[in-house]
């Protein structure tokens, strides 16, 4: 049998003494009683109760009072409280302040008793659907966590791949690892500075590694070549965009090939359409080649490379501006020039 709590406020004892009488044959009833506000507040701090039988006719503080002040605390939001008095005057402004319910005196006892146990029943059941709910909710947070968690995981992974598929063909050419990394995290800023929301910047991001995978295709006395190619072998080394593109071209839902697809394929296109594969001119080339452009060229500027020194930042700053509008979207370069020192930290981070 569940058993009910119950508070009774009166400053007559005698009245107590009745609504303890009221309650006696009711084994699952146990009443604590107070005679002033103050001393219902102190035993309301001290344990729970499911109802609250309240007077409003009482000294210094008045049930009035008295209600006001049990419905400022949130922990007592749900709790009901019935005004037991003879004062009718008082019933609208105490429902108003959250009374569950008005029962005037002289009162029915059968009346007293059901009103009570119903509304004891009811606050258990409410306090039993909250801690359910809250139990619930926490589930539902410890699993959302569980699935974020294996989400970024799913990520990460995702974005290491890339990564060393990037590196693979990297591998091959006298660049280095680094050089991966600090581009792809350029292109994320400038795609977030562009205004692209966070998951398609990741997307960027989760592509870029990809942007030379055609290289992997490319015999090696051209691609290592130390000097400068022959007109053939340009035409020749030109081809490893489509041939990127041809390895990640996909017809299924895989957001990241999809992505590294158009990248691969077009970011050697340039904005006055003298790029390569085919010659694409301004918005014609996708936004996401448009932005790795921009951060595969100052990295490959910036950096060191077994055959040359990294260029003065200035020098290669004058360089991308003199390229806006010709080699460079200009709406993305002046974005990158004026954010530069982000991407600076960017090249700290992820130096050689």
């Amino acid at each position: 049998m569940q058993n009910y709590s119950i508070l009774a406020v009166d400053d007559e004892p005698f009245n107590l003494d009745l609504i303890e009488a009221t309650f006696y044959q009711h084994s699952e009833i146990t009443l604590s009683r107070a005679l002033s506000g103050k001393e219902a507040l102190d035993l309301l701090q001290k344990q729970e109760f499911d109802v609250v039988l309240l007077d409003i006719s009482m000294p210094q503080m008045n049930g009035i009072d008295v209600l006001k002040e049990i419905k400022s605390h949130a922990r007592f939001a749900t709790l009901p409280i019935l005004m037991v008095t003879a004062n009718t005057e008082k019933e609208n402004e105490a429902l108003t302040l959250g009374a569950s319910d008005f029962i005037t005196k002289p009162y029915d006892i059968d009346i007293l008793c059901s009103r009570t146990l119903n509304y004891a029943k009811l606050n258990h059941a409410t306090k039993k659907m909250q801690k359910h709910n809250r139990d619930l909710e926490n589930l539902v947070n410890e699993r959302t966590k569980k699935l974020q968690d294996a989400l970024r995981l799913s990520k990460e992974t995702e974005f290491e791949i890339s990564a060393r598929l990037g590196k693979a063909s990297e591998s091959r050419d006298p660049e280095t690892g680094g050089h991966i990394r600090r581009m792809s995290y350029y292109s994320e800023l400038l795609a977030k500075l562009y205004g692209l929301d966070d998951a398609e910047s990741e997307l960027i991001l989760y592509a870029a590694p990809l942007h030379d995978i055609g290289k992997i295709g490319i015999a090696d006395n051209i691609l290592l070549k130390p000097g400068r190619f022959e007109d053939y072998e340009f035409d020749i080394m030109k081809t490893h965009a489509q041939l990127g593109a041809d390895m990640l071209q996909t017809d299924k839902e895989y957001p990241v090939l999809q992505a590294g697809y158009v990248i691969a394929l077009e970011h050697h296109e340039k904005y006055d359409g003298s790029g390569y594969p085919h010659g694409k001119r301004g918005e014609d080339i996708h936004l996401y080649a448009r932005i790795i452009a921009i951060a595969d060229v100052f990295d490959a500027l910036s950096s060191k490379r077994c055959y040359k020194e990294p260029m003065a930042l200035e020098k290669v700053l004058e360089i991308m501006k003199k390229d806006s509008g010709t080699h460079f979207d200009p709406k993305l370069i002046d974005i990158f020039l004026e954010n530069i020192e982000q991407f600076l930290e960017i090249k700290e981070k992820y130096k050689d």
